[in-house]
C-alpha cells in the first residue's frame, strides 16, 4: 500500500561549519519521500517552479517516488530557503525565504492517489492540510507535522486539524508552545486529549519520545562522529517512521516502537551530508547494519 505525502519541494542554500551549498534539493516532502521509500512506494503532491532542475525529478523517480502530483508552475520560481548553522548545529538561522510558486500552492490530489492508505501531511498551512483531507477517501493512517509559525498564527485551524488525525509529529518546543505547558509529559497528555491516538515528540540530538494513552516510549539519537547538515532531519525521521508502519500488517505497540527506531536511524543518515544526498546513496542493507549497531547502543 503506497504512502501519500503533501508538502514542500525546495531549492536550498545552506551554510554549516562544514561547507556552503547552493541550490541543493530540499523541502519537507522530498526528505520524507526519500526516507519512506526504503519501505514502500511514495507518491508526492507539491509544487515547483520553472527553474526546478530536471535532474532532481529524475532522482525522485529513480527512488520509486510518484510525481504525478508534482505541479510545475511555468510562471514562477521554486520555493527557496537560505539558512545557516553555527558550530553547535542547533536551530538554523533563516537568512531568507522566497515562497515563489509555493505562495500559490493549493494541493490537488490526483484521483489515483485519493485511495492512499497512509497519508503524511508535511509542515504546511493547516488550512491546506485540511483541504487535502477533504480530497481523500478514509486513509488507514493519517499523520501530520507542523511548526511554531502555524502554532502562533493559525492555532484554531491547527487544533481543528489535530482532531482529525491519528498521529501528530512535533518537537518538544512546539509541544510546549501549543499547549502552554512547561512540562513535556503534561503537554503530551494535553495533545492526546485533543484526538490523536499517538504523539511523537522529536528532541533533536536527544532522540525522540512516543506517547499514547496506554504507554510511553523514549529513545536516544544514534551517536554520530560528524554532522554535516541537520536540514530535513525531522522529515527524514517522519519518513522512516511512517515508511516502516506502512510495511507491517498491524500497528501494535511493538510496531510503533520499531518505527521510532527506524525513524531515528534514517534521520542519522540524513544529517551526514547536505540535502537528502545521503538518503539517495544508502541501501536497505546500510540501514539494517546501523539498526544492529543502534540495538547494541540501547540494549541493557
Amino acid at each position: 500500500m503506497s504512502i501519500l505525502v503533501v508538502g514542500s519541494v525546495a531549492l536550498d542554500n545552506i551554510k554549516t561549519p562544514c561547507d556552503f551549498k547552493k541550490d541543493v534539493l530540499g523541502g519537507s516532502a522530498v526528505y520524507f519521500s526519500a526516507a519512506a521509500s526504503f519501505f514502500n512506494r511514495v507518491n508526492l503532491v507539491g509544487v515547483v517552479g520553472k527553474d526546478f532542475p530536471r535532474k532532481y525529478i529524475t532522482l525522485l523517480e529513480d527512488k520509486n517516488v510518484g510525481i504525478k502530483g508534482l505541479e510545475i508552475n511555468p510562471k514562477a520560481d521554486t520555493f527557496r530557503w537560505e539558512g545557516e548553522y553555527k558550530n553547535d548545529f542547533a536551530d538554523a538561522l533563516t537568512l531568507a525565504t522566497y515562497l515563489n510558486a509555493f505562495a500559490e500552492f493549493n494541493p490537488y490530489v490526483p484521483k489515483d492517489y485519493q485511495n492512499s492508505q497512509y497519508l503524511f501531511l508535511a509542515n504546511i498551512d493547516p488550512d491546506l492540510q485540511q483541504n487535502v483531507l477533504k480530497q481523500m477517501k478514509r486513509p488507514k493512517l493519517i499523520i501530520a507535522d507542523t511548526m511554531n509559525f502555524w502554532i502562533t498564527s493559525k492555532k484554531n485551524s491547527l487544533t481543528k486539524l489535530i482532531t482529525q488525525i491519528d498521529i501528530l509529529i512535533i518537537n518538544s518546543m512546539e509541544a510546549k508552545l501549543f499547549t502552554e505547558e512547561h512540562n513535556l509529559l503534561k503537554a503530551a497528555q494535553s495533545i492526546l486529549k485533543m484526538g490523536p491516538k499517538i504523539l511523537i515528540i522529536k528532541k533533536g540530538e536527544n532522540g525522540a519520545m512516543l506517547f499514547s494513552k496506554s504507554f510511553m516510549f523514549s529513545l536516544p539519537a544514534f551517536v554520530l562522529g560528524k554532522i554535516v547538515d541537520p536540514t530535513g532531519a525531522g522529515d527524514s525521521f517522519a519518513g522512516g517512521f511512517v515508511g516502516y508502519l506502512s510495511s507491517v500488517n498491524k500497528i501494535t505497540p511493538k510496531a510503533l516502537k520499531q518505527a521510532l527506531v527506524y525513524g531515528n536511524i534514517i534521520a542519522s543518515f540524513a544529517v551526514e551530508d547536505f540535502s537528502p544526498k545521503k538518503l539517495f546513496k544508502i541501501t536497505k542493507s546500510d540501514i539494517i547494519s546501523r539498526y544492529k549497531k543502534y540495538k547494541n547502543l540501547i540494549s541493557i
